[in-house]
């Protein structure tokens, strides 16, 4: 079955590729063997000047990429620049930081010396989604390979094409060959992959689905695994909080990337005192994004990046609806070529509903109304997932509660979710386990090899 690059404006096929034959594979697990055992051995310095030069060439090909992501998967053109920019950032952060993050700490015992020293581990595939085709690549690549891992890198079947532009550019940069490499295979090919025992370990972001088959490999095969896997992230709304900057920031986090994010506010958990109000301008501005062509500047809501994302949100939408949901705009798919769907909201819907439990990947919007703080935690808590939440209060009190309550990887105050280098990223729950970024991401593929000196 062949690997498919579609352009999800107008529905056209861009680019067809056969998946790998296992010969194929098993050449490439050979090459990123030996190349690690020579990579470990690569001063950091030489890491880090690799390091920086790919993050020049992310800025240089600024223009050519963006255009790659927004054909390959919709995402508006300013968002495309803004995740390459980003991208670019992260490399510089490891490439300054990896030696203070990896050097030795030492701890005070009975012997003469007594000290932790960080090793990688060896290859590590990653099996990576499409909603972020870049960002989300490297994120585990920059501190990946400036700890002296190898990366096998199995994409999302719908963006080809920025699977190899990452490689090349990883090439072109001066990392060693073999170093990272782009796996070209199909969803069936992963089990053998993750079998050879040339792999040591597997990162994951992706589906509950596809967390679950690889955490239970893993955990059988004995190899370590990280998991980032769905969120239905509250956005928490009290009385004292800051309505027009609430709204504001809660606009953009429900549509970001199209509404397409694993840490986008899904769940809008409103005071009553200031529901109705609330009410009135998120639906307002909601209705007020512009949807369309995602190569234009001025779009900010693309298509959704495949039919059958297009299919399942058209499903969740009218579920909803009849269990009982009150439709405040929104709500259809946009006729024509490509795959648009309506910015929504909804409101009331009841707790029974299967939906409630779903993750709703699209722009979509989900209006809950509480009376007080104990019933916004309940309500922001009620969730199988446990990514991130955003809350929005003046008030100290009810800061701190929401901070040490809320049962989230993480949760910003008056701040919109948002991932960055310098912070540990990832969730509880079906969420997932493990951390991406800083340097507790960096460490989840080493080895903390304690070392004691009589």
């Amino acid at each position: 079955m062949a690997i498919e690059s579609m352009n999800p404006a107008t529905g056209e096929l861009i680019r067809r590729f056969d998946p790998l034959t296992e010969d194929a594979i098993h050449q490439k697990l050979a090459l990123a063997s030996e190349a690690f055992k020579s990579y470990a051995a690569v001063p950091m310095g030489h890491r880090a000047l690799c390091m920086r030069k790919l993050a020049n060439l992310l800025e240089e090909d600024a223009v050519e990429l963006a255009e790659m992501i927004t054909m390959e998967m919709g995402k508006p053109i300013k968002a495309s620049h803004a995740e390459l920019t980003k991208c670019a950032a992260a490399c510089r952060y490891y490439a300054e930081n990896a030696v203070r993050m990896l050097a030795p700490e030492s701890i005070t015992t009975e012997a003469s010396r007594s000290f932790v020293r960080w090793d990688p581990l060896g290859v590590v595939l990653a099996v990576m989604p499409w909603n972020f085709p870049f960002w989300q690549v490297f994120r585990f690549l920059a501190p990946a390979l400036m700890a002296g891992n190898v990366g096998l890198l199995k994409h999302a079947p719908n963006v080809p094409q920025c699977a190899l532009a990452i490689e090349s550019l990883v090439r072109r940069a001066g990392f060693p060959r073999g170093t990272f490499q782009t796996l070209l295979i199909e969803t069936s090919q992963v089990d053998g992959v993750l079998a050879d025992e040339r792999i040591v370990a597997v990162t994951l972001t992706g589906s509950e689905t596809a967390g679950r088959a690889v955490g239970a490999q893993a955990g059988w095969l004995i190899k370590k695994s990280l998991l980032e896997l769905g969120g239905s992230d509250p956005f928490i709304v009290m009385s004292s909080a800051d309505l027009d900057l609430a709204v504001e920031n809660a606009v953009q986090s429900r549509c970001i990337n199209s509404g397409q994010s694993c840490i986008a506010a899904k769940r809008f958990v409103i005071h009553a005192g200031i529901y109705e109000e609330f009410e009135r301008l998120f639906v307002s501005a909601m209705a007020s994004m512009r949807v369309g062509d995602p190569m234009l500047d001025e779009t900010q809501i693309g298509p959704l990046a495949t039919r059958r994302q297009l299919e399942n949100l058209d499903q969740q939408v009218n579920a909803a609806i009849t269990a009982g949901a009150r439709l405040l705009t929104g709500g259809r798919r946009i006729l024509g070529p490509g795959y648009y769907f309506e910015p929504t909201v909804l409101s009331g819907l009841p707790r029974t509903a299967p939906v409630y439990r779903d993750e709703i990947f699209g722009p979509v919007a989900l209006l809950f109304k509480v009376n007080h703080l104990d019933e916004a935690i309940r309500t922001a808590n009620d969730t199988p997932f446990g990514l991130a939440a955003s809350a929005w209060t003046r008030d100290p009190d009810e800061q701190q509660r929401l901070v040490a309550e809320i049962q989230a990887g993480s949760v910003f105050v008056n701040k919109m979710v948002a991932s960055d280098p310098r912070l540990p990223f990832g969730g509880i729950k079906h969420s997932g386990y493990g951390r991406e970024l800083s340097a507790a991401g960096m460490r989840e593929f080493m080895n903390a090899k304690t070392v004691v000196i009589a």
